[in-house]
């Protein structure tokens, strides 16, 4: 299976490419703890169907040392007992922020919940963070990108 288009191959999209990552590197830099960003990165990509986006984020995370029953269980947090209030938090935020026209948005509800866990840089890099990985997704389902070869760092 190939794209419908060579993201990387093509001038414009390698070079809003370049830039849309610059915005990935600021994040990673930030203090929202590293799990909990590949946590959200993995439950918006389950819920837009990206399987670049899981494929890429199931990987760096079991790199990075996350337990195989975490990420398996990341679809059906709410039962699970694996995960800390703030990453809950964290996922709940990323749903209600990835199914924006399904629910009218974020709750005050649930930003309240999310706000007890996180100062407001964290906060910032966390909705942030949710766009920029939806932003993602809308680009390799659009564009039909293969999943499954991802390799480690292949983006560094």
């Amino acid at each position: 299976m190939d794209a419908r288009l060579n993201f990387f191959g093509n001038p414009v999209a390698a070079k809003f490419a370049k830039y849309i990552n610059s915005a990935g590197v600021v994040l990673a830099g930030s203090t929202l703890p590293a799990a909990t960003q590949e946590l959200v990165k993995i439950r918006a990509s389950q819920i837009n169907g990206c399987g670049f986006c899981l494929d890429m984020h199931t990987k760096e995370a079991t790199h990075a040392g996350e337990t195989s029953v975490r990420l398996n269980l990341v679809a059906a947090w709410r039962e699970a007992t694996v995960f800390t209030e703030a990453e809950r938090a964290a996922l709940e935020l990323a749903e209600q922020g990835t199914r924006i026209a399904d629910n009218g948005g974020v709750t005050d509800e649930i930003w309240a919940n999310v706000a007890k866990h996180y100062d407001e840089d964290q906060l910032a890099a966390l909705v942030s963070l949710i766009a920029l990985i939806n932003a993602y997704n809308r680009m390799n389902v659009i564009i039909q990108q293969p999943a499954g070869d991802y390799q480690l760092g292949q983006f560094a």
